[in-house]
């Protein structure tokens, strides 16, 4: 095989059209690998997100937009995932259709039913469902509802495509259905003892990474009263909804542990019931509740995109 030196090569860029190299760049290694050491991309920013976002008025979306400290197309709330609430006023409907391969809901209040394509189901307080992308869904309501909604829109705008192929089916998760799994697990023994007391809703198309979608986990998780769930951390970026607790709950986050296993010099999130905040990736978070009852907990991540990339990197504090 005949090797052309760089001399060569060189020699016949110049005769050759130009063509096609206008936005071609080089940049040195050390100073370009990591863009946010270099202020070059943002971090994802801490942010909370009260529930009177969504306590009354006309039937809406209400994206929870972070798209200008991110630097992205909104509406976002992370690099690749958008979080809203729903207002649905009883008797209305709500279309959604967004460019996006997942969709997952948790009814906060209210009742109704979903229309998608041949799929139609009712939802009621504490219901999950997750809906495939491709198709627009219709919400009725039947008396009147607020859902939290995230979808991955901002990752399909990321990566410039459209025209999604459904990869799974509509798919409810009833709330007592999803109360009585989480329930098994806080009363296995050793229950107090786990990182986390918690269930994730998984789907049957996607064995390997166990969650929701192929791209969104769900989890539904518990802090029984006067206990503390110590430090994780993961890749993904925790778009948090607070489905029970207030004062004496609170969330402790940082990017570094002390030799004791805490969180060196935390940012403390102190939980409202509804309201929602995001965890950013990469940080340790630790959950706290110094009250009388229990509180709960429902992150729903990328990490289900992370988990397939062999990318998530899930730690637990010691």
């Amino acid at each position: 095989m005949l090797t052309r030196t760089p001399a060569a090569l060189l020699a016949q860029s110049q005769t050759e059209p130009r063509a096609a190299t206008g936005d071609a760049q080089f940049f040195e290694y050390t100073s370009s690998a990591n863009p946010i050491g270099a202020k070059l991309i943002s971090r994802v920013p801490f942010r909370n997100f009260p529930p009177s976002l969504y306590a009354d008025g006309a039937t809406r979306v209400v994206p929870l937009d972070l798209s200008a400290e991110l630097g992205c197309p909104g509406p976002a709330t992370g690099p690749g995932l958008s979080a809203n609430f729903l207002h649905i006023e009883a008797g209305e409907a709500l279309t959604l259709d967004p460019n996006a391969t997942s969709q997952v809901c948790y009814v906060i209040g209210g009742a109704g039913n979903v229309q998608q394509g041949a799929a139609r189901f009712p939802f009621a307080q504490g219901d999950f469902f997750a809906l495939p992308g491709g198709e627009a869904a219709v919400l009725t309501a039947e008396a009147t509802a607020s859902l939290y909604y995230v979808n991955d829109a901002p990752l399909l705008a990321y990566l410039g495509t459209s025209g999604v192929q459904p990869r799974f089916a509509a798919t409810r998760y009833p709330a007592a259905e999803a109360q009585a799994a989480l329930r098994q697990v806080a009363e296995q023994s050793g229950a107090e003892r786990r990182n986390r007391i918690s269930v994730l809703m998984g789907n049957a198309n996607f064995p390997q990474t166990r969650t929701v979608t192929h791209v969104l986990w769900a989890m539904f998780g518990i802090v029984p009263p006067h206990s503390v769930q110590k430090p994780h951390r993961h890749q993904s970026i925790a778009l948090d909804f607070i489905a029970g607790g207030g004062p004496g709950v609170y969330t402790l986050v940082g990017t570094e542990l002390d030799a004791q296993g805490n969180i060196a010099n935390p940012t403390r999130v102190d939980w409202e019931a509804g309201m929602a905040f995001v965890t950013p990736p990469g940080y340790w978070h630790a959950h706290f509740n110094e009250t009388d009852d229990s509180a709960y907990v429902i992150p729903i991540q990328d990490a289900g995109l992370q988990t397939y990339l062999r990318t998530l990197d899930i730690r637990f504090a010691r």
